[in-house]
């Protein structure tokens, strides 16, 4: 018995050894700056954790701790299956605290042996600059559909300062801001959001970076998340026409998929003539040759073609026409 104990031990000890710095492959992150961020802002990070371990072993993370209040670990992902990624995430408390903070985050596993590992984060709370709230979160947002969200941007401190700027980093994601106050040493804008309609489905956290006037510190990053879903997907999501005249029939064919089997009762789009092939059949893919004529239409269009299926719980989609539509030449004889 004793023979076999010592012997599971120096297998545990030889796989660990042989792995050399394990650690670096199951943590492939293992620092993460927030940069600067403002006041009561939505900031977070998730650190990976991926279970490459040899001999398809089980990883199991007991526990996570802080050396500074500043940051909250979360342990996402407490048992991580042989080839399976879980997560850490690390909250940054930007309510609470202020200046430059940072936090080691001393990560317990004790399966399938014991070891610790240290994260690190870092970043700066600015404590003149308030988001309220601190992220703008969409939710539940049905696709090709705009819907917008608004933030307010607060600042106490110099006369001058202003917002120059916000960028985001997906076409889709388009932000707009404008100033509400001024005064005082104060500033506040509004900065709103909109998710256009050929948002992709899925889940999605982007950040959006409110550029200002500050010399030291001018970039700070604003959450942004929400979740498109659908029942029907259009392919392409996007229908391109380019240029054509007025009255000009052109074809495209779409690709629909719905969850369950279905038939297509109507294709619309506003301005526009839509003809279709019916279905004849419930089927949950329909390959469909749209003809589309612009009838009230001229100059650049961005509109939505909506797709409707038959039956007592009709569900509709949408997919995004953009086309440039010119009237026709008149030709002139002598």
């Amino acid at each position: 018995m004793t023979t076999r104990i010592l012997t599971l031990v120096g297998v545990c000890c030889v796989t660990v050894s042989a792995w050399g710095d394990w650690s670096s492959q199951v943590f492939p992150v293992k620092s993460h700056d927030f940069g600067t961020v403002a006041v009561a802002a939505k900031t977070e990070f998730r650190f990976p954790v991926v279970n490459n371990l040899p001999h398809n072993q089980t990883l199991h993370i007991r526990d996570v701790r802080a050396s500074c209040g500043c940051t909250t670990p979360i342990i996402e992902t407490p048992y991580i299956l042989p080839g399976q990624t879980g997560y850490i995430l690390a909250r940054f408390n930007t309510p609470t605290f202020r200046g430059k903070k940072g936090a080691t985050l001393t990560v317990v596993i004790d399966q399938p042996f014991y070891s610790e590992v240290r994260l690190r984060v870092d970043g700066y709370i600015r404590s003149d600059m308030v988001f309220h709230p601190g992220a703008i979160e969409f939710g539940k947002i049905s696709q090709g559909e705009a819907p917008s969200s608004s933030t307010q941007i607060l600042y106490a401190g110099r006369s001058d300062w202003q917002v120059l700027n916000v960028r985001s980093n997906q076409p889709w994601l388009v932000p707009s801001f404008k100033q509400t106050v001024r005064g005082s040493g104060k500033a506040n804008y509004e900065l709103t959001v909109q998710v256009r309609e050929d948002a992709p489905v899925g889940f999605f956290q982007n950040e959006l970076i409110v550029q200002t006037n500050d010399r030291s510190m001018p970039n700070v990053p604003l959450r942004v998340s929400g979740n498109v879903e659908t029942a029907l997907v259009i392919a392409p999501q996007s229908i391109a026409l380019g240029t054509l005249n007025q009255g000009t029939s052109v074809t495209q064919r779409l690709i629909i998929r719905g969850q369950a089997p279905f038939a297509i009762e109507s294709i619309t789009c506003e301005g526009w003539d839509v003809d279709f092939p019916q279905s004849v059949s419930d089927k949950k893919m329909h390959l469909v040759n749209i003809t589309m004529t612009p009838r009230d239409v001229l100059g650049s269009q961005r509109a939505p073609v909506t797709i409707t299926t038959a039956g007592d719980s009709p569900v509709r989609a949408k997919a995004i026409l953009t086309a440039e539509v010119v009237a026709p030449q008149v030709v002139q004889t002598n």
